[in-house]
């Protein structure tokens, strides 16, 4: 009996080498035939390496790429399995595409440029805290003089994380990629790593550690 694929990495791959018209891993992609699913649950359905629930995750994970969302042109064909021609793609899909693709790359250097500020940061803060201290007499003078105090403002409600026991594929949850918490839904549970899908669109993977309730 053949292991069952469970990433969509996996199933990904295998798609590309059963039907090599229709998918790819590299290169340009080809938009594919809406109801595709239908067609490949069918194709596959003697199977029992893939099942309907992965293969409809590697899907979503497959169309939601930057490579598949820059092959959405006005005036170009989706394809079927085996490659061939079938709708015509129209205006309106392509803007929609366009529109995702480009706030799922905004997303993306948001949330890269909140990484780098949270590195320079934490540089900052290690070589403060290696600066020799100032004048004692100077120190002393200005700790005797109290500061008036300062209006604490209201914390935020602390985030709940959520049980392993617990979580399941289509999950709405908060992931935490930078300093704020986003709103996701989990699309692959790998173990202790989960692929959520943004509200952007943008598809990531992350640690269990980082997933809490809504």
């Amino acid at each position: 009996m053949e292991t069952k694929r469970t990433s969509s990495k996996e199933i990904i791959a295998y798609l590309a080498e059963k039907f090599p018209a229709c998918f790819s891993i590299e290169g340009a992609a080809k938009p594919l035939k809406i109801g595709i699913f239908q067609d490949l649950a069918e194709s596959l359905s003697e199977d029992e390496t893939v099942s309907k629930t992965r293969l409809r995750q590697a899907l979503r994970h497959y169309t939601s790429s930057w490579r598949y969302l820059k092959s959405i042109k006005a005036g170009s064909f989706r394809v079927n399995l085996a490659g061939e021609n079938a709708e015509e793609i129209d205006k309106e899909q392509a803007d929609y595409a366009a529109k995702t693709l480009k706030e799922s790359q905004e997303k993306f250097a948001n949330k890269k440029q909140q990484d780098n500020n949270e590195k320079k940061t934490y540089k900052n803060k290690k070589s403060n805290a290696n600066k020799p201290a100032g004048d004692n007499k100077r120190s002393q003078k200005f700790k005797s003089v109290k500061s008036p105090a300062k209006k604490s403002s209201k914390p935020a409600a602390p985030l709940k994380p959520v049980e392993s026991s617990t979580i399941k594929v289509s999950q709405k949850v908060k992931v935490q990629l930078g300093q704020s918490p986003m709103n996701a839904t989990i699309t692959e549970i790998a173990g202790d790593d989960i692929s959520v899908q943004l509200d952007s669109g943008m598809v990531v993977k992350t640690r269990i550690q980082n997933i809490f309730s809504e």
